[in-house]
This record gives C-alpha cells, structure tokens and sequence, in this order.
C-alpha cells in the first residue's frame, strides 16, 4: 500500500491557471459558437471603454466581425484609448489573471485581469492563429504591433513577431483576433449587446460593421465622460472574519486603533477607541497578535457603533437623466408612451463592497402587449446576455406583485407581461458575478433587497402615469358626451316648447362634479411651454394649493404670469388659488429654459387642500407639502407593505423613492 501512495504522489503537479481555463473555457463564456463570438467582442469592447474613461477621453469604438470561413469570424476592436505601452501590451492581452484592477476597490468593468487574454486563448485554441494588437500612445510618432498567443504551460506571452508602424491616429489600440464562432441575429446577438452598451454608456460613440457589411452606429448622447471613480478602503459593514485575520496579518500598521482607521473606510481614531473598547481588545495591541476570539469581538463591535454611508465616489451610476437620454436615443424608434423617471438608490454595503442599484421603466408604444416584459440587466455599465434565470436581477422582478403597478402577472409571481422594458442596473467596487463568465449577479440578500425596492419606486411612478391617464380619458370621453348630448336636447327641447335654449354650464357641471386638472409640456428647441389648466366643473366655489416639481431657476420669469405662493429648495413650487367659481377656468403657463428633453419631458403636479374624490387629473397632496417624508399614491394615502427587515419604511412622494434612513 506504501508503495501506491508514493506511485500516486508522482503524479500529483501543480497546473497553471491558463492550463485550467484552458480545458474549462466554457467557465469564461466559450461553451457554444454563438457565445464565443460575442464574448469574445464583450471583452475586447469592455477594456477600451474602461481605457478610454480613465484617461477622461469620450469612447469612439469601432466593432468589426468578419466572416472567414464555415464558423471561423475575425474580430477587431479599434478605440481612441490613451494606448498602452509596448512593454505592457503582451501581458495585458497574454497573460491570465494580470491587471490593475483586482485589488482595486472601484468600479471597473474588468475584475479578475482573465477576459481579453482568455479570447486570445480561445482564439488559437480553435483556430490556431495568433492575436494582432496595435497601439500607439500620444507622445510617440508610430505605433507598436505585434502578433502573440499565450503560452498556457506558463502563463505568459510569447511574442511570434512584432514592430512599430506608422498609423493615423494620435492615441488608442486596435485588437484583431481570428475565433470559432457562430453569428447570429436575435435577443442574444452582437447587435443586442453593443444596443445594450449604447443605452448605459450614452457618452459613447459604437461603429459596427457586422458580416453582412451593413453598418451600423451609435450615436453618443451625452458629451460628458463619467466622472473617474476613486479607490477607497473596504467599508467595515459585512466584512468576514477570515478576511479580517488577513488584514490583521499584513497591515503595516502597529496599533489596532491605527489599523481599524487606515485599513478601513469610515472608521475614525475615535470610532476606532470605540469598537476596542466594546470589543475588549486593547487599543494599543499589535493588529498582527489578533487572536480569532478578538477578531470575533471586533466584528460585533463593528455592528453597535455608528458608521458612516459608503463614499460613493468610488462608484460611477449612469444617473436618472442619461438612463433616461440613453433609453430614448437608442430606443427611439420604438415610440414608447411613457419613459418613467428612473430610480437611483443610495449607496449600500455588502461584504466590504459599496454597490447602488438603477431602474428605469420604459412603456407602452410600440411594444409588446401579449409577450412577457424584456429585461435589461446590467452590471457596472456592462450588458449581461446570458443566464437570465440564474441572476438575483432577474429573481427581483420576478419576486414584485407587478400587478398593483399595472402589469399583468399570471399568479402573481414570475416574470409580467405587457408592453414594458425593466432597466436594471448594479454598480458596485466588486459585483459578485455567479461566475467567471460574469452573466449574472449572485443572489447576495443586500444586493436582492436594493433592486426590488428600486423596482418597486419606479413601478410606482409607472403607476401614477397609468392612473393619471386612465382618469383623464374617462372624464374627457365623459366630458366630451355631456357637451354634446345635453346641448342637442336642450336645442331640441326649446324648439318644441318654443322658448330660448338656456344656458347650460350650471346643468353641465352639475353632471360632471369634478375638478379637471390639464397639464402639458411642449419642447420647442432650447424651451418648454408648460401649462397647467384647473377646470372647476363643480356646482359650487373650490379652493386648493397647487404643486409642481420644477426648477425654478429655469423658469423664463417674463413668461410666468401668477407668481407662486412658496418656493422651497429650488425646485417646490406652490400656488394658492382663493376661489375658482363653478365653471371657471385657472391657467399657470410658464416657458422653461436650459433643460434637455431628457430632463423635463412630463410635469409633476399635485393639489392639496381639496377633497381628493373631486380631483381628477392629478395626485392629491395630503398633509403639508414635505416630499422628503411623504408617499403618494394613487388614493392619496401611504402604501402600505413596503417595509424593510427593520422596519424602515420606503417612502415615495410620487416622483421619488426616498428611504428613511432613520
């Protein structure tokens, strides 16, 4: 038996991480053709986007894939990227698990340092031919080319040739790799993918030119690049024991106190004094003598002191205006009804790693009405295209009652139907993909309960759009009827007793007895028109507050003719109107200027002050006007169910999903 065991540990040698992946390639995406090739264009696309913000430089892409022959495509990628140095340019396309960004806490869209060199990998695996970089850095008038593949044995670059040649661009890379692949139209297409990138990455200009020929771009939106995410400490918040023993271990620092300040974001020397002293460890201890009890003590210590928000300039989130800009300019020619006002969250914790979630909500138009809602997941700016089911995006939209928020849900579970696309979008310093192949979130509570309260916010401003039109339709058929029934009846009446037609409004508003409230925006190149219209279809006076969300700042002050009542923080506007007779008209207009249409494409108009039975055409306001502490809905009255492990409410005011963090 002894000689068996030493026969076995013969055979036992460590193996390189490219041998590895080489022989499990459908971990990194490579698990058919048709996923190779999109791979393999996702990977190269997200180094140049990423190259091209950190140097602060607009992204203008160039996709091209040809076809060579039966499934064998050429992929090339250009970018007007900072380029990268010679010495750097094998690793960074050779060699596994090699970057910048693995130990780095800020969001990128490469983590692990394995995608682009493990397109090289599978590219002369399946084909046998070499990858082709160019890249040309502004200060040096050539640029330098080389072919190479990666040598899996030994996890680096071998270089099969390589000089410097005269291109005409001033700065980027070009990457040009041969693969077996499959291409193909659809859902889960290149296309797809690259419509996908346009949308949440509006600053970008893509350029494809598919086999086909027929090109293809995309227009960027924005002229703004994101602002540089900065690297920051891991937040003490759900950090695990292990890894606490393990900073202990290595920090260079020499007190605890010191340790807890410098190895951690949010932890001050006094708030450090404090989780010691509850913890028990002394202060002065040596962070490389922490026993597992103490380290024990010190995340329970961690949970009872008070501990500031993540910094969230460590993330980049696309914002609610550029969703909403990036939806409608790839989107555009769907002709939807309603864009709803996208939702951003407040920055959370999970294990160590900030992270916020984004939804927009786009409906109506054009889409589908029989088929089930399309889903757009992304992560970090990054489309995910496969492994739907499998990720936490996905299980929080199928965990939503959609139809409270006028979608139709068979069970009340699962994916709704009806004519709608779901934005979702996680930014985080380290999203936790549930593999390699980075298609889909895991399914990490925190991360869970972020997206369906976003979900649920932007549902809800859906809702009161669905609402809003629903009761104006119904009163203006109702109105419409009124107006032109009764004066036929009264005409004809007349006629036959032989008297004067009366006068009508009184029998009319008698009818209706509502307060008919008509709002309306206009763009007109660099404006707005607004007008909001009160209409007292009552039998007696009516008296109210009217509210609007708008910035006031923008308001061209000639245009506005009824000076509000109140204007609080900028952009709470408030008008009392003292009497409005029975069939009296009320008109606000007002023309708005330096807003995009992106920014004010709807008003938001509230009444308080009047019974909301009356009112139809707008959410009634109850209580006093406090948008921070108060939730909308459409009876006028706080929703209830939405509270969280703690009880802490997500309050809404109708335009806002804002969380009590009290």
């Amino acid at each position: 038996m002894s000689s068996i065991a030493h026969e076995l540990a013969k055979k036992q040698k460590e193996i390189s991480v490219s041998e590895f992946f080489e022989k499990n390639k459908q971990i990194l995406g490579f698990d058919s053709l048709t996923r190779a090739l999109i791979t393999s264009v996702k990977e190269a696309v997200d180094n140049s986007l990423d190259a091209c913000e950190d140097a602060g430089i607009l992204p203008d892409l160039m996709v091209k894939v040809e076809k060579i022959e039966n499934n064998e495509y050429r992929v090339t990628v250009e970018d007007n990227g900072p380029g990268i140095v010679k010495k750097q340019v094998p690793n960074v396309f050779a060699r596994l698990l090699y970057g910048s960004r693995f130990h780095t806490r800020s969001q990128r869209r490469g983590q692990q340092g394995i995608g682009v060199s493990a397109v090289v990998m599978y590219g002369q695996l399946t084909t046998g031919k070499a990858a082709k970089v160019k890249s040309k850095i502004s200060d040096e008038d050539v640029a330098y080319e080389c072919e190479l593949i990666l040598d899996t044995k030994k996890n680096r670059p071998d270089i099969i040739s390589e000089d410097f040649v005269i291109w005409d661009r001033q700065h980027g890379t070009s990457f040009q790799i041969n693969v077996k692949g499959k291409y193909i139209g659809g859902k889960q297409s290149i296309f797809e993918y690259l419509k996908g990138v346009a949308i949440v990455n509006p600053h970008a200009k893509i350029t494809f030119v598919p086999p086909e020929g027929n090109t293809v771009v995309f227009e960027r939106a924005s002229e703004q690049v994101p602002p540089p995410t900065k690297e920051i400490q891991p937040h003490p918040e759900g950090v695990e024991l292990g890894e606490l023993l393990s900073m202990a271990k290595y920090t260079e620092s020499l007190k605890m106190t010191s340790f807890l300040n410098t190895e951690f974001s949010r932890i001050s020397y006094r708030v450090a004094r404090d989780i010691c002293e509850i913890a028990g460890v002394p202060p002065d201890q040596k962070p490389q003598n922490l026993a597992l009890e103490q380290a024990g003590a010190i995340l329970e210590a961690i949970k009872k002191v008070k501990i500031m928000a993540p910094e969230t300039d460590c993330l980049s989130p696309i914002g609610e205006t550029l969703i909403r800009k990036g939806l409608k300019n790839v989107l555009g020619s769907v002709k939807a009804e309603f864009y709803a006002p996208p939702v951003t969250r407040e920055a959370k914790v999970f294990a160590g790693n900030p992270f916020l979630v984004e939804v927009g909500i786009v409906y109506g138009g054009q889409l589908n009405r029989e088929e089930s809602v399309q889903i757009l997941r992304f992560a970090n700016r990054v489309p995910l295209m496969y492994q739907q089911g499998a990720c936490a995006i996905t299980q929080a939209i199928e965990a939503v009652d959609w139809r409270r928020y006028g979608l139709e849900q068979r069970g009340g579970s699962g994916i709704p139907f009806g004519p709608a696309i779901i934005l979702v979008h996680v930014a985080s310093t380290k999203i936790p993909f549930t593999s390699e192949s980075k298609e889909a979130v895991a399914n990490i509570p925190e991360i869970r309960e972020e997206i369906e309260l976003a979900l649920k916010a932007c549902a809800r401003r859906l809702k009161t759009h669905l609402n809003k039109a629903a009761k104006r339709s119904k009163a203006k058929v109702k109105f419409e009827i009124v107006q032109d029934i009764i004066p036929m009846i009264a005409e004809k009446s007349a006629k036959i007793v032989g008297k004067p037609v009366p006068k009508l409004a009184g029998t009319i508003t008698k009818i209706m007895n509502v307060v008919w409230v008509d709002d309306e925006v206009k763009p007109d190149k660099n404006k707005h028109h607004v007008s909001v219209k009160i209409f007292n279809y009552t039998p007696k006076s009516q008296s109210l507050h009217l509210h609007m969300l708008v910035p006031y700042d923008k308001i061209d002050q000639k245009t506005l003719k009824e000076k509000p009542m109140e204007v609080r923080d900028g952009n709470k506007l408030t008008w009392e109107i003292k009497r409005l007779s029975s069939t009296e008209i009320f008109e606000l207009t007002f023309d708005l200027h330096g807003l995009s249409q992106e920014q004010y494409d709807e008003n938001e108009v509230y009444v308080s002050g009047i019974d909301a039975a009356s009112v139809i055409g707008v959410e009634v306001l109850p209580g006093d006007w406090d948008l921070e502490h108060l939730k909308i809905t459409e009876e006028g009255a706080p929703e209830e169910g939405e509270e969280g492990e703690e009880g802490e409410v997500d309050y809404d005011d109708g335009a806002e999903a804002i969380k009590d963090e009290e």
